[in-house]
């Protein structure tokens, strides 16, 4: 069993393979996202009740608090698949790791702007240097700071080397976001999901939740693959499979287009 799955992992790092994969599951993890994210509005929106003390606002924490944890989850495949590309020095590695990090600070940017948006009401105030804020918005900046470096160095692996250093570098940031709120007196509230205990939230609160959760996994996963593919083709563009696939496309839309303009004498 192990020996198939290395193997299976040793073909998939080929980016021949992983480009012609990716093209399949991009659709289904595509449709997925799309039915869970709606799943998850009907009942976080319509089917759950209001909190007896926030109201209607905690709503809000349907988009807030995954996107807060895909934040986090996002770092740690960016910094891991960094990791295995300054280790092992796989290319795919370090595509993956550059795709990630768009991606992550845009669910980072959410977290802060969506806890922004529910912090008013609640709290008062827009923002207030809280660890639990202050650790997700340093976040934030690690994330523009691995963008910065894959833009700002010209040779690709140059980049992937100094980008995956700074991200490692940042991980120490992710159990202070975690923990901040056990850590310190913070305004933010405490856990309510991850208890070792039981959460303390109702299941009708719960499952929608975790639908809205699941449905960034799968919208991220359907993300990271599209712009790793985009980022693949510019990094093996003088590659025989990358000139076999561009000539493949282009006598693909040839041929549609004579479908659609045949030719007339």
């Amino acid at each position: 069993m192990w020996n198939t799955l290395w193997k299976f992992l040793h073909k998939l790092a080929s980016p021949k393979y992983f480009y012609e994969i990716s093209a399949k599951l991009i659709p289904w993890f595509g449709w997925i996202a799309v039915l869970l994210l709606l799943s998850a509005l009907y009942f976080g929106l319509v089917k759950a009740p209001p909190d007896y003390q926030q109201g209607e606002s905690y709503r809000i924490i349907y988009v807030h608090v995954p996107a807060a944890w895909m934040s986090m989850f996002i770092y740690m495949v960016m910094a891991i698949t960094g990791a295995i590309g300054l280790i092992w020095k796989l290319k795919l590695a370090d595509v993956m790791a550059a795709a990630s990090a768009p991606i992550g600070a845009s669910f980072t940017f959410l977290a802060l702007a969506t806890g922004s948006l529910w912090g008013k009401p609640m709290w008062g105030t827009w923002w207030v240097w809280d660890a639990r804020l202050t650790s997700e918005l340093i976040l934030l900046f690690l994330y523009l700071g691995v963008i910065a470096l894959n833009a700002a160095i010209e040779d690709k692996r140059n980049a992937a080397r100094a980008s995956a250093v700074l991200a490692l570098v940042g991980v120490v940031n992710i159990p202070i976001i975690h923990y901040s709120v056990e850590w310190w007196n913070t305004l933010h509230q405490g856990a309510t999901i991850t208890k070792f205990d039981k959460p303390s939230i109702a299941l009708s609160m719960l499952i929608p939740l975790l639908l809205m959760a699941f449905a960034f996994k799968f919208y991220y996963a359907a993300t990271v693959l599209k712009r790793a593919r985009v980022e693949l083709l510019e990094r093996e563009k003088n590659s025989a499979w990358v000139q076999q696939e561009i000539g493949s496309s282009e006598q693909n839309h040839a041929h549609k287009e004579t479908k659609l303009h045949p030719h007339t004498f």
